[in-house]
């Protein structure tokens, strides 16, 4: 009986060894976690009930526990890396079947969908043109398409005009000279196809006008004449006055050949007129210029978020996250992922943040949860326990030995 109490503690002394071994070499695996063996002592029963003895009948392995505590989150170099703050698992496309992971080492693949290193696909919700997440779960894709371009329509302006200006020395105005404006700001406006343009206002003070405190502005887009003059009035107190919504339309110009006419307003709310010299303090337009994709960031929520070069950016999609109400039920599929299993229950997917699930970090990774220290120890452990079984293996011989040798 010795001998197969002392094999079933060889056997689970054994199987703890594999257990901490396979921990200790993936200590540095990302997101890993970590196993530990549960065991079970053994007694010989009757099919009416308990055995005729409590002598028990050695030890058994109950089960290999995954452990799914957090682990460490590692900040890294690539916004595409992700770590999952809490609860749940990222989603895996592979051909169809779906795995779940907590490694977001991801990186984009030549048709621009998310993959880790095994091409496995990120699953997420899509968004619409406005950036809208929608309920859809697919995999993630990337557009690469430039972003198309979009013409000005609008110009805002604003600036304090020195109250203290003279007209200037020059009466006819000309653009090539500069005594015959007080003032010019200059910016950049964009075409139909995405061509940018230099968009140019002159400022006159016009004393000769018939309401005092008036200005006339003079709008040239690459050297040619657009629209003006047009009135700039300002009340007592040097608030603006004219135009009353503050909004000069320009008339309609086409700004070269193969291009949509360009609409541009250009509005002047919250100019102002005061004892002090000409200074601008704001000048922006609405349009822009074809751009490429330049990067992508990943929020909290994981929204993802690309960036183009023209300053633009629009919403992909949202990673999806899944949740079991038994983790440790989930079957090992090797590669740092799990597959789905009857023990672990129905899988509960849904946005980072929301119910239990956690929230994402872009740029980080988590680290394995394996505690070297303690998994050092507990191998000490069970490499005595091994000894100590072989231990009476030979006590067991030993006695068995004196029994055959009786005369």
């Amino acid at each position: 009986m010795a001998f197969n109490q002392a094999i079933s503690g060889l056997k689970a002394a054994e199987n703890e060894l594999n257990v901490i071994g396979n921990n200790v070499s993936n200590s540095a695996t990302t997101g890993f976690k970590k196993s530990r063996v549960e065991f079970q002592d053994v007694f010989a029963v009757s099919n009416v009930g308990g055995s005729g003895s409590n002598v028990g009948r050695g030890v058994d392995t109950a089960r290999v526990a995954q452990q799914f505590e957090q682990g460490n989150i590692n900040f890294t170099d690539n916004a595409l890396d992700l770590a999952v703050s809490g609860q749940g698992f990222f989603q895996l496309n592979n051909n169809g079947e779906k795995l779940y992971t907590r490694d977001g080492s991801f990186s984009l693949d030549k048709d621009g969908f998310i993959v880790n290193s095994k091409g496995h696909q990120l699953m997420a919700f899509g968004a619409d043109s406005v950036g809208n997440i929608n309920g859809a779960l697919a995999p993630l894709q990337l557009s690469q398409a430039n972003n198309p371009p979009k013409a000005s329509t609008a110009v805002t302006f604003g600036a304090n005009f020195d109250a203290n200006a003279s007209a200037p020395t020059t009466p006819t105005f000309d653009p090539l000279d500069s005594t015959s404006y007080n003032e010019t700001t200059a910016l950049n406006v964009f075409d139909s196809m995405g061509g940018s343009h230099l968009q140019q206002m002159y400022f006159v003070r016009d004393t000769a006008a018939v309401t005092p405190n008036t200005w006339q502005m003079h709008t040239y887009v690459d050297g040619v004449k657009v629209g003006g003059p047009d009135a700039i009035v300002f009340d007592k107190a040097g608030l603006l006055q004219s135009p009353a919504n503050g909004q000069i339309p320009i008339p309609a110009f086409t700004p070269g050949t193969g291009v949509n006419p360009m609409n541009v307003t250009t509005t002047l709310s919250g100019s102002t007129m005061f004892g002090a010299p000409f200074g601008v303090n704001k000048l922006t337009q609405d349009g822009y210029t074809t751009g490429r994709l330049a990067g992508v960031d990943i929020d909290q929520q994981g929204v993802i978020l690309a960036r183009f070069t023209n300053g633009q950016s629009s919403v992909q999609g949202q990673v999806s996250l899944a949740n079991f109400p038994n983790p440790q039920g989930l079957r090992p599929a090797g590669g740092n992922a799990w597959a789905e299993s009857f023990a672990a229950g129905v899988v509960l997917e849904g946005k980072p943040g929301t119910a239990s699930l956690g929230l994402i970090q872009g740029g980080a990774l988590e680290e394995s949860n394996v505690d070297l220290s303690s998994e050092l120890v507990a191998l000490i452990v069970a490499q005595r326990n091994f000894q100590a079984n072989t231990e009476v293996i030979k006590t067991a011989d030993a006695v068995t030995q004196s029994v055959i040798n009786i005369r």
